[in-house]
């Protein structure tokens, strides 16, 4: 499809993104209490809506009950069956997907940074569950795409597309959501993700790192985040950044004789002006004054 079609605000998804993502299989039925799936395994990724009733899951051994408005999302390579409990029968979506490499086709299993990044987590293990409610955008969305993937006319191949990657960042902020609430009564486990940030800092310091980057490393919004830092650190997280770097540059000053302007793009700030100004509101010094008094 040619690009001079493509919305402006989507060119720049579509020319930064790596990997897009690909609808398999999309399925809405019915189904009577006789009916139950076989296990099996396959490469994609495997979501489910549930509509109406309820059913269990079991997937890799784990049995998992699901009713109206949940979603579960199953990882590759996992064996799962599932079999209809309630005696009305039950109605739900399908939704089968992986990620192709746009450059040489390929299947993969990243794309969609923030979605994946929390998918491949390893604490949550084989599936992901979510519970919605039926007015919840990422319902509406799977509706939408079940019935433009059935309307005949032209343009609804390339709607269905942009549609599948709204339902991503949807689901994206979602899974998000989830992982917050799921962290906020655990304190030992924000104590480790606060940790995590800390580390990621002192290592990423030099570089041009911000205040979104820190937070998207542990998988959490920027306000949630900085007040949860605060909390445990006492300062802010941008706080924290800058005295790191003003604690490297104050070791370069004593033992090297490294131009100051150096100094500054070596510990992460971007012009010398910046680093006079940080600088001395951490050390009452500019930068040379600094390196004086230990002559």
């Amino acid at each position: 499809m040619g690009k001079d079609i493509l919305p402006k605000a989507w060119e720049s998804v579509l020319e930064s993104a790596t990997f897009i993502p690909v609808i398999v299989k999309s399925i809405k039925r019915f189904h009577d209490t006789s009916w139950h799936m076989e296990p099996n395994i396959h490469e994609f990724f495997e979501m489910v809506y549930v509509k109406k009733g309820n059913a269990v899951f079991e997937i890799s051994g784990t049995s998992v009950e699901i009713g109206p408005n949940n979603i579960i999302i199953i990882k590759p390579r996992q064996y799962h069956k599932f079999e209809v409990k309630s005696q009305a029968g039950c109605e739900f979506i399908v939704l089968n997907f992986g990620f192709e490499n746009k450059f040489d086709n390929q299947f993969a299993e990243v794309s969609l940074e923030d979605f994946l990044n929390f998918v491949n987590k390893k604490e949550w293990g084989r599936f992901i569950s979510l519970k919605v409610s039926h007015k919840n955008e990422i319902i509406n969305l799977l509706n939408r795409i079940l019935k433009e993937r059935e309307n005949p006319e032209i343009g609804s191949e390339f709607l269905n597309y942009l549609l599948v990657l709204e339902l991503f960042v949807l689901i994206s902020r979602a899974l998000k959501m989830e992982w917050e609430n799921s962290i906020k009564n655990k304190s030992p486990k924000l104590k480790e993700l606060i940790q995590a940030a800390v580390n990621y800092i002192n290592n990423n310091y030099e570089r041009d790192i911000s205040l979104t980057d820190i937070s998207k490393y542990v998988f959490l919004s920027t306000s949630y985040f900085t007040r949860a830092f605060k909390e445990e650190m006492g300062v802010s997280p941008i706080n924290y950044l800058l005295n790191v770097r003003v604690e490297r540059a104050k070791e370069l000053l004593r033992e090297t004789d490294a131009k100051i302007s150096d100094i500054a793009l070596s510990v992460g700030f971007s012009n010398q002006q910046r680093f006079n100004d940080i600088f001395k509101k951490y050390t009452q010094k500019t930068p040379l004054q600094y390196r004086k008094s230990f002559c």
